[in-house]
């Protein structure tokens, strides 16, 4: 609800999708490309459709597959200025034997999309060592929703700094 949020007032100058994975599936469409929802019950539809295909879905992870489809559509999409990915994660990945090396090579696949992890969860310290794991700049733990607008904008400020070093 924050993204829809942030993003109110923008929809002619910024183009968005959301999509989810669980242990059922790596593209979950929550949000088609460009149809945001236009209001606050849509946004509420939105939210309620998330949170029943958790209750819902088998135990396991597409992290890695939802994560590399995510970028190739982003990709496609040449008409943009910039794109961007956000894996949204409970890092909860050793418990699936994800390696986060795999992670990382996933995130750093395709240099024409910015991508950024935001950890939402920490269970025995996995956020912090994926971050470590993860190049630099390229994630974030956020345990209190409060810190998400502060790692978005981290996130842009890298891509920024980014396309000044080429």
């Amino acid at each position: 609800v924050m993204l829809f949020e942030a993003f109110a007032g923008f929809e002619t100058r910024y183009r968005f999708s959301m999509v989810g994975h669980s242990g059922d599936t790596a593209s979950a469409s929550l949000v088609e490309l460009g149809s945001p929802p236009p209001d606050e019950k849509a946004r509420l539809r939105v939210a309620q459709r998330m949170i029943a295909h958790t209750q819902f879905c088998a135990s396991g992870d597409h992290t890695l597959e939802a994560t590399r489809e995510a970028i190739a559509a982003a990709a496609r999409h040449t008409d943009a200025d910039e794109r961007f990915v956000f894996l949204f994660s409970d890092a909860n990945l050793e418990r699936y034997g994800i390696n986060p090396s795999a992670l990382a090579h996933e995130l750093t696949a395709e240099p024409t999309v910015h991508t950024h992890a935001i950890f939402l969860s920490s269970l025995g310290g996995e956020a912090e060592r994926l971050k470590l794991a993860l190049p630099s700049g390229s994630s974030s733990i956020c345990l209190d929703s409060s810190e998400v607008p502060i790692a978005f904008k981290n996130a842009f400020a890298a891509a920024v700094l980014r396309e000044d070093v080429k």
